[in-house]
């Protein structure tokens, strides 16, 4: 009695695929499982986290109120003196407040 070729190929094909099946749905399995497990070990980490910032999160609080630092004595010198006073005046900022904010900061700290 002899088999039709695609009566062989037919039952060739499900014998691998019998062989694959098993294989390919634990290595999925396992792939998931290693995807919850890294999931897991995340949230227990942001938790961690957010634990450690509550703990060292402590409120800033100025002994005083911010009040605007005197001018330092003398013109000061900088790149704008060839702009003129007027036209630096109209062009940048002050910046003088910079430096009695750092020195709060660190009698404060």
């Amino acid at each position: 009695m002899g088999m039709s070729r695609q009566t062989t190929f037919t039952l060739a094909c499900a014998v691998v695929l019998s062989a694959l099946g098993p294989g390919v749905a634990g290595y999925l399995s396992a792939r998931l499982d290693a995807i919850e497990s890294a999931e897991r070990s995340l949230r227990a980490l942001e938790a961690r986290l957010h634990a450690r910032e509550a703990r060292d999160a402590r409120p800033i609080s100025l002994p005083t109120p911010c009040t605007r630092t005197p001018q330092s004595p003398g013109p000061q010198q900088g790149p704008w003196t060839a702009l003129g006073e007027r036209e630096h005046k109209r062009r940048a900022p002050q910046q003088d407040w910079l430096p009695g904010l750092l020195k709060e900061i660190e009698r404060s700290g």
